[in-house]
């Protein structure tokens, strides 16, 4: 692997029963008078590396050369027939990020050597651009190896035929060898988390297509919103445009749409995309915000009344307070990220959904998801408060007692029992570790002034039009 470019330094320094578990302990309050010192925070970091690099080990071991690692039965899974070694492409950055160079050079090796787009087999166009393009462009960056960018030229080109239906909305699956494509039932997440790994990728190659195509799809989704309350719905019709399902949230199916909105605007300076982030915060705030008891949470409303239709917020939903404090409204994004946190308390690790209302889970899985602790890293490092370390460590202990297997991380099935899966998918490497790691560690190790992260955690530097 080639040394990280000197300028890039600055910007980026099924189901398995468990063993019984202790009764998870009740909410307790995180005081901010406690600061974390520099040198517990650093400590911690370290402690993150190093069970980064034993997730690693698990695929290393059991799984190299494919997707990712079943770590507790010790076998490699991969998405489709052939592999796309999603964990190496999704995982390198963050690798190189920890300094963890031995296990980096292998991944980069393996990517350069082995990976190949030329596959017949239909791919999830939204998670494939989403880990492989946006960590094989955030690997480029930090290595100036072309041969990640070639990779990434490559895969953009053979997936966007998905751009050409009637709407311009994308389909949602493509195949890598023929261009053909299929799935015409999307949502907005889908539609609208493409434009920073595509536009992205358009400066790096000079290739205005591929701006071009994903801003007119996150263009059409927006202009597809209700116009009394200016909301989307979680499911849409590629060929025509009309909405299938009109339940309007911020959990998945959505989330990411509103995240890039916002991000678009942080790393291509585009006011379309300003423009576009004020209409739809200023409509979620009104219409999914939901004060219960003091707490602030976001539930599910009706698109085009605005109703309430369901108290569900969940680990996906949890995305939120950073993207709030991102944009500058802290004051919401910590009340938010505090009723998250206590959601996470509630079981001692948070559930895939839970009724906010009821404080009863409503699913009850965890897949080793990254949202909350990205939004502890972003409230951290824009409002200083201890409290976010503090809830940091907490929720890593929780993670390490619950998660932590002999050969790596593994989901949980029911976070009221602690029954383990048998699965650690790549974003556990991409994000998860990742926003652990940067929550700790100095602000000087990613430079929010110079990067802007998708929604996989890959660090995309900007880069100014036509260079």
């Amino acid at each position: 692997m080639k040394k990280i470019a000197p300028l890039l330094l600055i910007a980026l320094c099924t189901v398995f029963t468990a063993k019984a578990s202790p009764p998870s302990p009740g909410p307790k309050a995180i005081s901010a008078d406690t600061a974390m010192t520099d040198a517990q925070a650093a400590k911690m970091a370290l402690r993150v590396r190093a069970e980064a690099q034993h997730a690693w080990q698990g695929y290393r071991k059991y799984a190299w050369g494919h997707d990712d690692v079943k770590p507790l039965s010790r076998q490699p899974h991969d998405w489709y027939a052939e592999t796309l070694l999603m964990t190496p492409v999704d995982a390198l950055d963050t690798l190189i990020l920890l300094g963890l160079k031995d296990e980096a050079d292998d991944a980069h090796k393996l990517i350069v050597d082995k990976l190949s787009f030329d596959k017949d087999i239909y791919v999830s166009h939204f998670e494939t651009t989403i880990r492989e393009l946006g960590g094989l462009l955030s690997a480029y960056q930090l290595t100036g190896d072309p041969k990640l960018l070639k990779l990434a030229d490559d895969l953009a080109t053979r997936m966007l035929p998905v751009f050409d239906s009637p709407t311009g909305l994308p389909w949602t699956q493509v195949n890598l060898r023929t261009g053909q494509v299929r799935g015409y039932e999307s949502n907005p997440a889908e539609t609208g988390t493409l434009l920073l790994e595509y536009g992205t990728l358009a400066r790096l190659t000079g290739k205005p297509v591929y701006y071009d195509k994903a801003k007119h799809a996150l263009v059409e989704t927006f202009k597809r919103r209700a116009p009394k309350t200016g909301l989307v719905g979680d499911a849409i019709d590629v060929r025509t445009g009309a909405w299938t399902h009109t339940s309007a949230h911020v959990g998945g199916g959505i989330d990411s749409y509103y995240e890039y909105l916002w991000k678009c605007w942080k790393l291509f300076g585009d006011k379309d995309c300003l423009a576009m982030w004020k209409t739809s915060i200023a409509s979620i705030n009104t219409y999914l915000a939901d004060d219960v008891d003091g707490s602030l949470w976001y539930g599910h409303a009706d698109m085009a009344t605005g109703q309430r239709t369901e108290s569900y917020y969940g680990s996906l939903d949890a995305f939120l307070p950073g993207l709030l404090a991102y944009s500058g409204d802290v004051p919401r994004a910590a009340r938010l990220q505090d009723s998250g946190f206590r959601m996470w308390q509630l079981h001692g690790i948070e559930p895939e959904r839970l009724d906010y209302r009821k404080m009863k889970v409503v699913s009850a899985g965890y897949p080793l998801r990254p949202e909350i602790i990205e939004s502890a890293w972003y409230l951290q490092r824009l409002d200083g408060n201890p409290k976010w370390r503090l809830q940091g460590k907490q929720m890593f202990d929780d993670f390490v007692r619950y998660a932590r297997t002999d050969d790596g991380y593994t989901a949980i099935a029911n976070v009221v029992t602690k029954q383990q899966a048998d699965h650690m998918e790549s974003f556990a490497l991409a994000e998860t570790f990742k926003y652990f790691w940067l929550l700790f560690s100095p602000k000087d190790a990613l430079n929010l002034d110079q990067v802007v992260m998708n929604t996989e955690a890959h660090p995309l530097r900007r880069v100014e039009a036509g260079k």
